[in-house]
C-alpha cells in the first residue's frame, strides 16, 4: 500500500536517530531518491509512493549505508 497523502511517514523524529542533522538527511534522502528514480529499484516494500519518501524509508530501515566526510 503506498502513501498518497504526503510525506507524513516516516517520521522526522524516527529518521533523526539513524542521521544527526536534518540537512545531511535531506542531502542524503535526495542523492537516494535520485538513484531510486534512475534506476527503478528500492531495497523495500514502499509505503510511501514517491522517491523521496522511498529512500527515507530505506534510511529509517538501515537499508543503505551512508558515509559523510568530516570537517577539517
Amino acid at each position: 500500500m503506498r502513501n498518497k497523502e504526503g510525506l507524513r511517514y516516516p517520521s522526522i523524529d524516527n529518521l533523526l536517530t539513524k542521521i544527526d542533522s536534518k540537512y545531511k538527511l535531506a542531502y542524503a534522502s535526495a542523492k537516494r531518491a535520485k538513484k531510486i528514480k534512475e534506476d527503478d529499484y528500492t531495497s523495500v516494500d514502499p509505503y510511501c509512493s514517491k522517491p523521496v519518501g522511498i529512500a527515507l524509508e530505506e534510511i529509517l530501515q538501515d537499508k543503505i549505508d551512508i558515509e559523510f566526510e568530516e570537517k577539517k
